[in-house]
């Protein structure tokens, strides 16, 4: 388990894309193992990768769960499995390929040198976002704004999915109390980070948007994430 980082990937219908994504993270990130988190995928992703496991043995790993429960809680269940394993550096990566691995090395570095959190950052640099409509730009920047007003959170981009982990913040955290398994979910780890006092540091990425599956974004997502921003502020 070298240098003990942990990369993280939930997937649910994720077939057509899981392979690429871990031979990409594997190629970029040489001294790191993976998990995958599937919610009973129906097309047979959890099988795919299966498949593979033999010939990535102590590197390569699943966990299966018995139905869809969410990102947020897929997450949690791959955060506690890797405190368990005594990880040191745990991130999050989507299965789509939108965070390209080539990043974690340097994102990696700065938890070693100087920082508890590190975001791959789509609006630290401007906007780096390639094939999203232009509604869905204004939307999601409108949201990080939203969330660094209500939240107070120095943040540019709080609803970032490619993060990284010291160990030492998800113990701090109670990961048991994360109330929300949707896009809040996001939100709500990056601020009870924040109001812990660690340091959080963006990483300028360039975001692709998916080109095989669907996503996985509705409006009851959505709705969560502009609740759940004032129950943040409120309640913590």
């Amino acid at each position: 388990m070298a240098e003990n980082i942990l990369i993280i990937i939930p997937t649910f219908n994720e077939s057509e894309n899981i392979l690429q994504i871990i031979s990409s993270v594997f190629r970029h990130v040489p001294k790191c193992n993976v998990l995958v988190v599937d919610d009973n995928s129906p097309d047979g992703t959890s099988g795919v990768v299966r498949k593979i496991i033999n010939q990535n043995k102590e590197r390569l790993f699943i966990i299966d769960r018995k139905c869809k429960l969410g990102l947020g809680a897929a997450y949690i269940e791959g955060f506690n499995w890797a405190l368990k394993n005594k990880y040191d550096f745990i991130f999050e990566m989507d299965a789509d390929l939108s965070h390209d691995p080539v990043y974690v090395s340097e994102m990696v570095n700065i938890l070693k040198d100087s920082s508890d959190v590190v975001v791959g950052s789509r609006y630290i640099g401007g906007v780096n976002v390639v094939n999203w409509p232009l509604t869905r730009i204004l939307l999601s920047y409108s949201a990080s704004l939203y969330v660094r007003i209500i939240t107070g959170m120095p943040i540019k981009d709080p609803t970032a999915g490619f993060v990284g982990y010291k160990r030492r913040v998800l113990e701090k955290i109670q990961l048991d109390k994360i109330q929300f398994v949707g896009y809040a979910f996001q939100i709500e780890m990056k601020y009870k980070s924040w109001i812990q006092g660690f340091k959080i540091t963006e990483y300028p990425i360039i975001f692709k948007n998916r080109i095989n599956g669907k996503s996985k974004m509705d409006q009851s997502i959505f709705w969560e994430a502009i609740i759940g921003v004032i129950k943040l502020r409120l309640f913590n």
